[in-house]
């Protein structure tokens, strides 16, 4: 979004007589939600970590209007109006400290419950950002001469008790999006709370369920980068290509190691009503991109993408009383659900199971339990190296794959593959997780088919 001019250039005016008949659903620009609420890669504290701690909030939220402002002016040579805009976040910003400072006045009153104001305030933070970009762009194009339509899903001073499907729905009801370009908020109001099940990643729930809704013929994730075969920083942009064609299973397994196309919660019902999702490169607007369906399978047999995550403990559980004792792992598992820790891999011999899970999730109460329970918990942190396809099964594929990481001194701590056979993932030592990469790209990717249709 902070390429925006580009953007118009690239998707929203690339051809002048096809505009309409699409809605966009645009996240905040690049760091405003980071400021809002806490860095999400470093956990660095914003503005809700302030409020939640009692700190001055209000100053940072000025500070954050400032910085804004500033922004502002970056578009005004793409035809943004500058004192509109202005306005609209100066509105804004009043407007959401007023009701923090309400939200302080109630939590000292000590008659509600915290944990339901904190949530209320993260999503009013949380829905900033989508509204002013989304009310950018829509400027934007109308001062370019467009017929451009706002739609605030935000649901900001409509006290309405609507779920978010009832305000999708509400909100385009009277718009028609083939006589009009339409920018929405990626942040969706909604009684369920859109924030309390997805988080950061509700910008493409709302762009999912407007799909659903609205019965769109194709899903499309405008990123700044294709969805490769492999990383470019780490194999190297001459020794990559992009993906053509995958599955849902695909983007399923790429999710699950941290490499998300999408956000699975969100891809699971534009499966469902079978509408494909295609993720393109905002900046190579030429290609075709990755085409996601719910029914391709490879032609070929043939590894699609290496990924994989050096951010994953391996924690094992040792216990002499395991062997032929029926249940066992779901003693394991129980107290993982009780911490709210999902695995990401498993293996298991006679009296050990071994699960990769994330950095973040090995925390001390649930190590502790463990250690309670069983005879002996091990943590080690490694990497997951993942060979993924839709179509992977072929004779010989894994020892392929295995000789490849060996030639290159790779050794494999544990490896998992069910008989679906549409992810191999090896454990490796957390030091060899790029060497492991370019080792399995290249023994398994290098000649995969590199053109897409134009």
């Amino acid at each position: 979004m902070s390429r925006f001019p580009q953007i118009i250039d690239n998707i929203i005016l690339r051809n002048p007589a096809d505009i309409f008949g699409r809605i966009y659903i645009v996240s905040a620009y690049g760091g405003v939600t980071n400021e809002l609420l806490e860095h999400k890669k470093t956990g660095q504290p914003g503005i809700y970590q302030l409020f939640r701690q009692q700190e001055n909030y209000a100053r940072k939220m000025l500070a954050l209007r400032d910085t804004l402002f500033e922004l502002n002016k970056t578009f005004v040579p793409a035809g943004l109006d500058l004192a509109a805009a202005n306005e609209f976040v100066d509105d804004h910003i009043d407007l959401a400290i007023n009701i923090l400072r309400s939200m302080d006045n109630v939590l000292a009153s000590g008659y509600v419950s915290r944990t339901a104001l904190f949530l209320a305030a993260r999503e009013l933070l949380a829905s900033l950002g989508e509204m002013h970009s989304a009310f950018n762009s829509a400027n934007i194009l109308q001062n370019r001469g467009y017929d451009a339509t706002f739609v605030d899903l935000s649901g900001w001073e409509d006290s309405r008790q609507l779920t978010i499907d009832e305000r999708i729905r509400a909100s385009f009801e009277g718009i028609d999006p083939f006589s009009t370009i339409c920018f929405a908020t990626g942040y969706t109001k909604g009684t369920e709370g859109i924030m309390r099940e997805f988080d950061r990643g509700y910008s493409e729930v709302t762009f999912s369920k407007v799909a659903v809704i609205l019965g769109a013929s194709e899903a499309i994730i405008h990123k700044e980068y294709h969805l490769c075969s492999g990383d470019p920083v780490l194999i190297g942009e001459e020794n990559i290509h992009p993906v053509c064609n995958t599955n849902f299973d695909v983007a399923d397994q790429l999710a699950d190691v941290g490499m998300e196309a999408i956000h699975p919660k969100a891809s699971k019902p534009l499966e469902v009503n079978d509408i494909p999702i295609r993720i393109k490169n905002a900046f190579d607007p030429d290609h075709s991109g990755t085409l996601i369906t719910k029914d391709f399978i490879a032609p070929e047999s043939m590894v699609e993408i290496v990924t994989g995550s050096e951010k994953v403990t391996c924690l094992e559980v040792h216990d002499t009383r395991m062997v032929g004792e029926v249940g066992f792992d779901l003693r394991i598992l129980q107290v993982l659900a009780k911490h709210d820790i999902s695995y990401i891999s498993k293996a298991t011999n006679a009296n050990t199971i071994g699960m990769i899970i994330n950095d973040r999730d090995c925390r001390p109460e649930m190590i502790a339990e463990l250690q309670d329970r069983f005879e002996q918990i091990t943590l080690q942190k490694v990497a997951i190296v993942c060979a993924i396809g839709s179509n992977i099964g072929q004779p010989g594929i894994m020892a392929k794959a295995a000789s490849a990481l060996a030639t290159d001194g790779i050794n494999i701590l544990a490896v998992s593959q069910t008989a679906r056979q549409t992810n191999m993932q090896f454990v490796v030592e957390r030091s060899q997780f790029a060497k492991a990469q370019v080792a399995l790209h290249k023994a398994l990717c290098m000649t995969g088919p590199r053109a897409c249709a134009g």
